[in-house]
């Protein structure tokens, strides 16, 4: 069964934190609350995260993984941004969106998109997740915690461990997440288009 975290949502304990992260680099996979409610986390070279996180939402090859980036700079080394898109992108971090773009050769080529070799990546504005992200040093590579024919992904710690705590880790608790998946642009095409509408405005792409 998970280990269950209480992590302070405005103060995270760098105890906790580390914790958290020390289960990352040894491989583990962990459930931990973002902006727009949970996600599933591991390690960038997790190939069996990876596994453990396709299996437990059974995802097809289509689907983006996305990387959960400290900051602006850091996303830059892992995806591509194109002059054309660098502002607006800005404009939108951090926040309640998913980019998808072009990965660069930091990434590795199980987690991108298997014909666009694309990812996602995005900048929460939780504290927990940006301090599990800054205690890392590098992206976690995540997923929406939304289960297989559930219409809602799971935004509570005790229904997190009630469904899937023999599946993952490490279960961190830290306040009320936000309750509506990220929105989703599509950067790889000529024009940016809204893959999915979620929790972030997307009317200046409509």
């Amino acid at each position: 069964m998970a280990t269950l975290l209480n992590i302070h949502p405005e103060n995270p304990q760098n105890r906790m934190i580390e914790k958290a992260v020390q289960t990352l680099r040894d491989g583990g996979l962990i459930a931990y609350p973002t902006d727009s409610c949970y996600a599933l986390g591991c390690a960038l070279d997790n190939k069996a995260g990876i596994e453990r996180i396709t299996r437990i939402r059974q995802l097809d090859s289509k689907h983006h993984f996305t990387l959960m980036c400290r900051d602006f700079a850091q996303l830059g080394q892992f995806v591509i941004v194109d002059n054309s898109d660098f502002r607006i992108i800005k404009s939108m971090t951090p926040g309640p969106y998913t980019f998808i773009m072009k990965a660069t050769k930091e990434v590795p080529r199980r987690m991108m998109h298997a014909k666009k070799h694309s990812v996602g990546a995005r900048i929460p504005e939780n504290v927990t997740a940006l301090a599990l992200v800054e205690a890392m040093g590098e992206p976690i590579l995540s997923s929406t915690l939304l289960l297989p024919g559930a219409e809602d992904p799971l935004t509570q710690a005790d229904d997190v461990v009630d469904q899937i705590g023999h599946d993952v880790d490490v279960v961190i608790e830290s306040g009320v997440p936000g309750t509506v998946p990220t929105s989703v642009i599509d950067f790889t095409g000529r024009e940016p288009e809204v893959a999915r509408v979620g929790a972030g405005d997307v009317s200046r792409f409509e």
